[in-house]
């Protein structure tokens, strides 16, 4: 019974969906952009109302015991409605990519041949926590042609609600059907495995969330689906790193915003920096408190007390994606044994080098297989809006079609288009 409701759900939404983004693969520049100003609008003057609802959800969240990391990704305040703000008027702001030829070409029997950007069609998005993907999904489909349908988690229920009636509101009054923006409603989870198999309602589904969540996607979906997004993120200072750029760049990958996806996971030391650096690193975390899971070179170069918090690290610790205030440290003796490293437990996230050595930094972005690589920067600009694309759907780590953040341009396809006059093949 509960599948067959889920079902019927998804299909009477998806079909509502199809028909709206038929029209908003037409709808012009101009009025896509009047929807994302509205809704931008919206969060300031529905600020109160939403804050409430997200109240709701945390004070739920903590009534069942959710971990901080989680309720952290949870929590919306003022000054992130006005950063998601910021973000949907960045998008608007952006060039819009439908219609823009591709490759265009005029060939030898006079027929012009290129690629037409055109949208996906209908994006399917499920996700845990984060209420802002509710409008930084929704935007970017909005401006992009598509339509969406949005799947939160129950801990979400209430900010998500709210989040999209504002955007529904948003684009019915600029003149686009609020069927392009669509919201299961049901918290069954049943609908999750409707969803993964959605042929001929959903043209790409996007998870956001756990590793679980992830995986189930990756062995379950029917359709296409990006299956990557898990930031296991390493940062190597190299025995050429500037000191001070160094610890000012670890701290801030790690301590800024923990419980997202780009936070520093591991630091990994050049032997010929570690006594300098590790010391260094462990006093300036103490304050914080940063808990640091060492091998045995870093521990012997601390010492393991309650004062610097540093622990032998285990093999687990390697391979987790922490999303708290833990870091894995291990020292190495070479890049190649740091590139190693980061071949064996990273998750092509975000990886980043420290170094004032041209010939490192170079390897370092050659040899690195990861959706985004950085020299001397925070793994934390590994993001849309930090990337220019005024926000994203997600950050992928798969190779096909779209890696690191996706924005506008992730969100298409193109067609084929030929101008002839009155061309016949021979």
């Amino acid at each position: 019974m509960r599948n067959t409701i889920a079902a019927n759900e998804l299909e009477l939404k998806g079909k509502a969906a199809r028909k709206a983004a038929r029209k908003l693969a037409t709808i012009s520049a101009d009025i896509k952009n009047t929807a994302l100003h509205n809704v931008a609008d919206g969060l300031k003057a529905r600020e109160e109302e939403i804050l409430a609802a997200n109240e709701q959800d945390i004070a739920n969240g903590r009534r069942r015991g959710l971990e901080e990391y989680f309720l952290d990704r949870l929590l919306l305040t003022p000054e992130r409605l006005q950063a998601l703000a910021h973000d949907v008027r960045g998008i608007a702001a952006l060039p819009d990519p439908i219609g823009e030829m591709l490759d265009m070409r005029n060939m030898p029997n006079g027929l012009k041949v290129g690629k037409r950007r055109v949208p996906l069609g209908v994006i399917g998005a499920i996700y845990e926590s984060r209420p802002n993907v509710t409008i930084d999904i929704s935007s970017l489909c909005l401006k992009s042609g598509n339509a969406i349908i949005l799947r939160g988690g129950s801990d979400a229920i209430n900010s998500n609600t709210a989040l999209a009636t504002l955007v529904k509101d948003a684009i019915a009054g600029a003149g686009i059907p609020e069927d392009a923006v669509q919201v299961m409603e049901t918290t069954d989870r049943a609908v999750v495995g409707q969803m993964l198999r959605a042929k001929g309602i959903i043209d790409l589904l996007i998870p956001r969330g756990s590793q679980a969540l992830i995986n189930r996607v990756a062995s379950e979906a029917t359709i296409p689906a990006i299956t990557g997004g898990v930031g296991v993120c390493h940062t190597y200072v190299d025995r050429q790193a500037d000191m001070d750029m160094a610890l000012d760049i670890v701290n801030n990958a790690k301590v800024s915003r923990p419980s997202v996806c780009n936070a520093l996971d591991t630091v990994i030391v050049h032997s010929a920096s570690a006594q300098s650096f590790l010391p260094a690193l462990a006093k300036r975390w103490e304050a914080i408190g940063v808990e640091m899971r060492c091998d045995t070179r870093a521990l012997s170069m601390l010492g393991p007390s309650a004062a610097t918090r540093a622990v032998q690290v285990t093999e687990e610790d390697w391979q987790t994606e922490h999303l708290s205030l833990t870091a894995g440290v291990r020292v190495v003796d070479s890049l190649d044994e740091a590139l190693d490293h980061i071949e064996m437990y990273g998750s092509g996230h975000s990886e980043a080098i420290v170094t004032e050595d041209y010939a490192a930094a170079m390897r370092f972005l050659d040899e690195v297989d990861a959706g985004a690589v950085f020299v001397n920067a925070s793994t934390r600009f590994n993001d849309g809006g930090q990337f220019g694309l005024g926000a994203e759907v997600a950050i992928s780590t798969d190779k096909m079609h779209a890696r690191g953040p996706m924005g506008l341009k992730e969100l298409t396809s193109y067609k084929w288009t030929a101008l002839g006059s009155g061309h016949i093949r021979e």
